[in-house]
């Protein structure tokens, strides 16, 4: 497709869509095409997305009637120009191939993935829309992980967003032997965004702000020097200096958002969807697994695993965020003293001090010792001694509500509620009631 047939094309359109008709780059060397590596996810069948504990429990087979319909150039122009984005999506010969797999072999995934975005959009787009960031870079975890996660690629990226490990660390997310944060859904889609929003700082352009995420900001400004180009590039004039992956990233990226937003127009009927039941938050006062507080909370592991991702060997270390089913809250509340004291399942842990062997930042090894339980147990304030008296704290610089209610013992749902929060937004210098 050429140039003048795509001006042709917009020029009917009942608007305009200036980079579409000046900037639309056209890939006609099929060996240019073949020389594309594809993401990893687009490997993933539809039997391995339902592999996942919460696709299987939340969704089922769709009721809708399947149809295919013919679409051709002008049409997949005129539906990408409709996209309402700050992001160039042009179409070419390296887009079209993308569109052209989730429309046939990628089918059935895309089915589930529709479904399991309803968990993981909202998530998504809170973390984004904090930093002004155009909404369409949901997709990013489409193409990243197939929306999972307990995704790892080949090379030790992990969870939605398929943070390397140095990277997440860079962001603020813990990663040790117990933990691994790049898996909790919240602090890595705000990882995500942040690393997002210095790309674009970075290189003024969405396709090499996306392509950087995807192989490092150091490739991209290899490339761009390489290009000769320093003064004008964006990701199609560099497209022949990137890495064979990067190359086919986000070409994948225009074709997640094009199937995701036009799967009716393909004959694909998304997996019906049940919501995962409310849960709430506790903090954990000592080292507690996953076998001793299903024992006597009503949940399964299976249930624990799937809303705490990010706690890698069923253990939750003291002064830790635990998730759980709403109906499961009460219980743990109840319950607290027999579940740390429990070892059902061989949930006991070993007494006495446990180390855990943490990398900082800086890759710089350190200890982090946890008080033996007696000492625990001896200090730890219950209900019944706890002061009835109110308590304030100012908000310090990159506090979360999150790391608030841990430090002082309570939920993010409780802090929200005794100081009157929509959302989890706070300010530096903030007063906020926690007790």
């Amino acid at each position: 497709m050429n140039k003048k047939m795509i001006i042709s094309c917009l020029s009917a359109l009942s608007f305009s869509c200036a980079w579409a008709q000046v900037n639309t780059p056209v890939v006609a060397d099929s060996s240019v095409v073949e020389n594309v590596d594809m993401p990893e996810s687009l490997f993933v069948s539809e039997e391995e997305l339902m592999k996942d504990y919460t696709n299987q429990t939340n969704l089922s087979v769709g009721t809708g009637t399947a149809r295919t319909l013919s679409y051709d150039d002008s049409v997949l122009v005129s539906r990408l120009s409709r996209i309402p984005t700050t992001i160039e999506m042009p179409l070419n010969d390296v887009t079209r191939k993308y569109i052209d797999t989730y429309c046939s072999r990628m089918k059935g995934a895309v089915a589930v993935m529709l479904a399991s975005s309803n968990f993981y959009n909202p998530i998504f787009e809170e973390a984004l829309e904090r930093y002004n960031l155009p909404l369409e870079l949901k997709y990013l975890p489409v193409i990243e992980s197939g929306l999972r996660p307990s995704a790892t690629s080949r090379v030790g990226a992990a969870g939605l967003w398929q943070f390397m490990l140095a990277t997440g660390k860079r962001y603020g997310l813990e990663v040790n032997t117990l933990v691994d944060e790049r898996r909790d859904p919240i602090k890595s889609s705000e990882a995500a965004a942040r690393y997002l929003r210095d790309l674009y700082d970075m290189f003024g352009d969405w396709g090499l702000a996306i392509a950087a995420y995807n192989c490092g900001e150091g490739n991209v400004q290899k490339a761009i020097l390489r290009s000769g180009n320093q003064e004008s590039a964006d990701f199609w004039s560099v497209y022949s200096r990137l890495p064979h992956e990067t190359r086919g990233y986000v070409p994948a990226f225009i074709a997640a958002t094009y199937i995701m937003n036009y799967y009716c127009e393909h004959g694909i009927v998304p997996r019906e969807t049940t919501l995962p039941l409310e849960s709430d938050t506790v903090v954990v006062q000592r080292e507690v697994t996953y076998a001793q507080i299903a024992s006597l909370c009503n949940v399964t592991i299976d249930e624990l695993r799937s809303i705490n991702p990010q706690y890698r060997r069923d253990i939750v270390p003291v002064g830790y965020v635990l998730r759980l089913p709403a109906s499961a809250i009460e219980d743990f509340v109840l319950k607290e003293d027999s579940i740390y004291a429990s070892s059902a399942a061989g949930g006991s842990l070993a007494a006495g001090v446990r180390r855990v062997v943490v990398e900082d930042v800086e890759g710089v090894q350190a200890e982090r010792q946890t008080a033996p339980r007696a000492a625990t147990r001896n200090s730890r304030r219950t209900s019944t001694t706890r002061s009835q008296a109110s308590k304030d704290v100012s908000v310090k610089r990159g506090e979360t509500l999150s790391s608030i209610a841990k430090r002082n013992g309570t939920t993010v749902d409780k802090l929200k509620k005794m100081n009157n929060l929509k959302n989890d937004m706070i300010r530096e210098g903030q007063k906020l009631r926690v007790k």
